[in-house]
């Protein structure tokens, strides 16, 4: 396999595409979309976003410290772009893309109702990187749609037919492949 060398950038995809909303202290509320995104530790639970300050939501998350990420679906795959490409500055995207405001248990910033997984997450730590701020944030409540869950009480996120992001480019996640462990499982 041949290879090229390009310039130094950000290739580590396919990566989440994620709707965060946000409230600031007045209520005033906004969504955006973000990719830079993901898993910082599992205990306690963790997940870190990375937000550019001009943004209409960094000052949201800043002063309150809250956020909740949005799973999204490819059902969601316009409002998710939508709210990635227009700000809250300028529209509603709660009005404009007919999404429903759901409160949360433990944070402020509300929910979007027709997500599949809404994550509650509280800001423990803010890192300026440069062209991005990454809130580091613990994971203070999940709340899961009922419609995927199995008799056994197992969560099956795949049957909402969840989206990623590659490259300027939403794909869905197409079919298993293996779970985890499967190398080394033992046949009968």
């Amino acid at each position: 396999m041949e290879k090229i060398t390009w310039k130094p950038g950000n290739m580590l995809y396919p990566l989440p595409a994620v709707m965060v909303s946000c409230a600031d202290r007045a209520g005033n509320d906004n969504i955006l979309t973000i990719a830079w995104t993901g898993t910082i530790c599992s205990n306690p639970p963790m997940l870190s976003i990375s937000v550019r300050k001009e943004r209409h939501s960094y000052p949201m998350i800043h002063e309150t410290g809250e956020f909740v990420v949005n799973l999204t679906t490819e059902d969601l795959v316009f409002a998710t772009d939508y709210c990635g490409v227009k700000s809250g500055r300028d529209v509603d995207k709660w009005k404009e893309m007919n999404l429903t405001r759901e409160s949360g248990e433990v944070v402020k910033a509300p929910m979007i109702k027709e997500s599949p997984v809404n994550i509650e997450c509280r800001v423990t730590e803010e890192k300026d990187l440069g062209s991005h701020v990454m809130f580091l944030a613990e994971v203070v409540s999940v709340h899961v749609d009922k419609a995927y869950m199995d008799d056994q009480q197992k969560f099956h996120l795949d049957k909402a037919n969840p989206i990623v992001y590659s490259h300027g480019t939403y794909f869905g996640m197409g079919r298993e492949l293996g779970t985890f462990g499967y190398s080394v499982k033992k046949s009968n």
